[in-house]
């Protein structure tokens, strides 16, 4: 697991304090001597995988750099109801001006990171490997890519630049664009034209919604296909008829759409290789943590 890139991580923590604290906590500075120390305990209320631990480090230095952060556990570590993550030390009024944006991090990471790596535990004997997908937080998906690969999934592409992925709509406009109708010229014409507009190093996936769209894709031989909200006897099927094309490389299929942990086995049994799910980022539950003052200096 590659490490994050903390100066890309620095300039979301600072947008993310200018929304939360802006000119300052008013309800700090009312009641708290600016003098006051304090140590701090930031603990676990559910079970899961912990991710986000340095972010939520830097998010407190950020704030004060005089805030001592003395994490207790690493991302990627299972963790318990009661467990504490860290011990903060330092100015009040700075541990609290930074908590509630540390653990908006440390919370939607790990609730991503259990989420994935449930989806791993899940294949498990397969060939398949868990990818996420781009439904992530607009300006967050940098962060929530690597609360996947944390969970033990895999980064599918960044973004719309780089790789060629053709999908239904773009399958609708092209035959708009050429005035055909016919499916099969569209899908065999539509990956041959991406071949040669796209460098050799850019790899090409096009999403098909049938065993037969599967067919007409597997004739032109792009790097990935795509099967899209496909039923698992549809997939088998698909599956099969790539054996007796009997091609020279085996080309790799992804399933998407409607997965979920209860059908998930039943996909990874069908013998496709990659199983992407949007529901990795774009719709998981966060993990709860709290952060509570335990101690008074002077």
């Amino acid at each position: 697991m590659d490490e994050l890139n903390m100066k890309r991580v620095e300039r979301i923590i600072r947008f993310a304090l200018k929304e939360d604290v802006w000119t300052g906590d008013v309800t700090s500075e009312a009641v708290l001597e600016s003098s006051l120390q304090a140590d701090a305990v930031i603990t676990a209320r559910e079970h899961g995988i912990v991710c986000g631990v340095q972010v939520a480090e830097r998010t407190f230095f950020t704030v004060d750099p005089e805030v001592r952060f003395r994490p207790l556990v690493k991302d990627g570590d299972h963790i318990e109801p009661g467990r504490e993550i860290a011990f903060v030390e330092g100015n009040v009024r700075s541990i609290l001006r930074a908590e509630r944006s540390a653990l908006n991090f440390l919370g939607p990471l790990s609730g991503i990171a259990t989420r994935t790596r449930e989806m791993v535990e899940a294949v498990k004997g397969t060939k398949s490997r868990i990818y996420d997908t781009r439904k992530t937080m607009p300006l967050h998906r940098y962060m929530q890519k690597y609360a996947v690969r944390v969970g033990g999934g895999n980064n599918h592409r960044w973004g719309l630049w780089d790789m060629v992925l053709i999908k239904d709509n773009h399958l609708r406009a092209y035959g708009m664009q050429t005035k055909s109708v016919n499916n099969e010229n569209i899908i065999k014409n539509i990956i041959r034209r991406a071949r040669e507009s796209v460098q050799s190093n850019i790899r090409l996936e096009i999403e098909v919604e049938s065993v037969r769209e599967c067919g007409y894709a597997l004739s032109e031989k792009p790097d990935v296909i795509m099967l899209d909200n496909m039923s698992v006897e549809a997939v088998k099927e698909a599956v099969e008829l790539r054996k007796k094309m009997e091609l020279e490389e085996e080309i790799p299929f992804e399933v998407s759409g409607g997965i979920t942990l209860e059908n998930i086995s039943d996909y990874a049994r069908t013998g496709v290789d990659i199983i992407s799910s949007g529901s990795l980022t774009g719709s998981v539950d966060s993990l709860d943590f709290s952060l509570e003052i335990v101690l008074k200096h002077g």
